[in-house]
This record gives structure tokens, sequence and C-alpha cells, in this order.
């Protein structure tokens, strides 16, 4: 196919849109999959004394993308970390948060590299 001079940055940039809208479509989609994975994930991890916290992960469309929460945000921070006893002493940690966002993290620059070589 033979393009005319005058057509050629017309083309040039038809081109490089076409190929903008493919990476931004398989980068909404590497996000959808992998939040829906980060929530299942944070449920099968999460502390389950009643089984309430577990199931409170949800995620929330954003403009940017998504968010991952819990019903009972304020138990996060305090299951994550632990916290300090009413009598003294301390609760220990259930690091459940860190170490999915660290994989959910590594598993979405991957896909995004991945969609940008094509």
């Amino acid at each position: 196919m033979a393009i005319d001079i005058n057509d050629l940055a017309k083309e040039i940039t038809k081109t490089v849109r076409q190929y903008t809208d493919e990476v931004v479509e398989k980068v909404e989609m590497s996000a959808d999959e992998l939040s829906q994975k980060g929530v299942k994930l944070l449920k099968e991890r999460s502390p389950k004394k009643s089984g309430e916290y577990a199931r409170g992960w949800g995620r929330v469309k954003t403009k940017g993308g998504y968010i991952i929460k819990n019903k009972k945000y304020q138990l996060t921070h305090l299951l994550e970390k632990g916290h300090a006893k009413v009598g003294g002493g301390r609760v220990a940690g259930i690091p459940h948060i860190a170490p999915v966002e660290e994989q959910i993290v590594e598993e979405f620059v991957e896909a995004v590299e991945k969609a940008v070589k094509g």
C-alpha cells in the first residue's frame, strides 16, 4: 500500500493512536483481573476469627483504576501491624495485606510491560 507523502503524518498519527488504544485496553483489563485476584487472595489470607473481616474485602472502580478496601477498614492496620493491649503488652501483627500488594503490583508491572511490548 503506497502512502502519499502528504498523508504520512496522518498515517503515523493513526497508527500511534491505534497502538495507544490497544495498550490502554490491555492495561485496563489487567487492572480489572488483578484487582479481582487481589480481593480473592486477601479473603483467603486474612485472619478469620469470626470471618467477617476476611469476607469484608472488595473493590471499587475509580477514574484511575481500582481500590481494594475492607468494610472493616478500622482493623486493617491493627491486624497487619499489630497493636498495644489495654492492660499492657502487644498483639503481634499478621502480615496479610503487604504480601498480596507486592504480588499484585509485581504481576501488574509485568502485564503493563507485556502490553507495551506487544
